[in-house]
């Protein structure tokens, strides 16, 4: 069961003008599953994505990269659940390519308009004759309110579909931006395996938007772990369909662009802690705050160094606050002239360790009283400078195990 985290109401998901879901069922892995999803973008639409920093990335990825860079303007996508359509050579972009062009057909566009995107299993060959098939039926499924479904639709072994919403005003116009995201495990930063798709129909230029993905990206999808595995097909795309009625946003520090990026962090923050949340096998949500650091790349280090620790995480799961399992990740995060006689530890209000040893004050059943509960806040401050990093991660039970065991049967 995910922690504390419910399905969205489709009622608080708000349409992007400019922006239409179609689903279809087209048996891409098992039948009777609604696994493709279709986005068609209005004219003038500006798009930006972060992708995968494996190097044996996917199909659909590289092809992604390409159309980008192009600098054809974007109009479709075109997303399949069941096959990542990865680790399946030039047969695979051939595939991934050969379904952009089914869909640039059917909508009148070129190849190097639509984005694909694929996610399931690694090295199997994408069955694009059934996506092919398939996109008549997404196509007549479209609706501005799908949002829900397209969430739903892109789902591997999440258990509830994550989705977010706001809506906020700039220069007199309500503003929209909505987003989905899929993800349960192979999570780490740089990204991990999941897809993001957030939409706006805010008026901001390409450049900055490009800069807003990114920043995006490092404050939410990039703060997650669940697992240390950094996949082969995850992406987060922005997209902007331009048709609020207010003057274009060329800079993110104009009052304008800071309200907008902060709709669209919140957007992308919520969506990477519900994949957290929903991590396969999960019972807690446990944040990890880093203060005190002479750099935020060394307070990351340290963050990661106990989010990733599978020490760490099954003592969570546990409930035991076998908490020198942290001290111990602290002082092999990476930081050569790090003074262990400084290091303060909390967690939530209970202040486990100071100065590099145990508290005075510390009970084992003060510890045991945080370890036991579903959210979970751990704090180190390193006391070497100002600087502060948080991520966000989950425990790792018997379930993970079972789940991953058993994900191709």
């Amino acid at each position: 069961m995910p922690v504390k985290l419910a399905a969205p109401d489709p009622v608080d998901l708000h349409p992007v003008p400019g922006v239409e879901i179609g689903i279809a069922m087209a048996g891409v892995r098992k039948a009777n599953r609604r696994d493709l999803t279709v986005f068609t973008l209005a004219e003038g639409s500006a798009v930006a994505g972060v992708f995968t920093q494996n190097r044996f990335c996917a199909a659909p990825v590289q092809i992604c990269r390409e159309h980008l860079a192009a600098g054809a303007a974007i109009r479709a996508l075109v997303i399949n659940t069941g096959n990542a359509n990865a680790g399946t050579g030039a047969d695979g972009l051939a595939r991934a390519q050969r379904s952009c062009e089914a869909l640039a057909g059917a909508l009148g566009l070129t190849a190097a308009q639509v984005l694909p995107f694929s996610t399931g299993v690694i090295m199997e060959t994408l069955p694009v004759d059934r996506i092919v098939a398939g996109l008549p039926a997404a196509l007549a499924d479209r609706k501005a309110d799908h949002w829900l479904a397209a969430a739903e639709a892109i789902m591997t072994t999440d258990t509830v579909a994550k989705a977010a919403s706001r809506q906020l005003s700039i220069g007199g116009a309500t503003v929209t931006v909505t987003g989905i995201a899929k993800g349960a495990g192979m999570i780490r930063p740089n990204m991990a395996t999941m897809l993001g798709f957030v939409a706006t129909d805010a008026k901001i230029s390409q450049r900055v938007l490009q800069g807003l993905v990114r920043e995006a990206a490092d404050r939410s999808f990039n703060r997650i772990t669940v697992d240390g595995d950094t996949s082969t097909n995850d992406s987060f795309l922005l997209i902007a369909s331009r048709q609020a009625a207010h003057a274009e946003i060329t800079e993110l520090e104009s009052p304008e662009g800071a309200a907008l990026r902060d709709a669209v962090i919140a957007v992308s923050q919520q969506l990477a802690q519900a994949i957290v949340r929903d991590g396969e096998g999960a019972t807690k949500f446990i944040t990890v705050r880093v203060d005190g650091g002479r750099t935020k790349d060394e307070c990351r280090l340290v963050a990661y160094a106990i989010a990733h620790s599978p020490l760490v995480k099954t003592a969570f799961f546990a409930s035991d606050p076998n908490l020198g399992r942290i001290l111990a990740a602290v002082g092999y995060a990476g930081i050569a002239d790090l003074d262990q006689s400084l290091i303060d530890l909390h967690l939530d209000d209970v202040h486990v360790a100071t100065k590099g040893g145990r508290h005075p004050a510390y009970q084992e059943a003060d510890g045991q009283r945080v370890m036991k509960q579903a959210e979970i806040t751990v704090k180190v401050d390193l006391h070497r400078g100002n600087a502060h990093a948080t991520v966000w991660t989950c425990d790792f039970s018997h379930d993970y195990v079972t789940i991953n065991a058993d994900y191709r049967s």
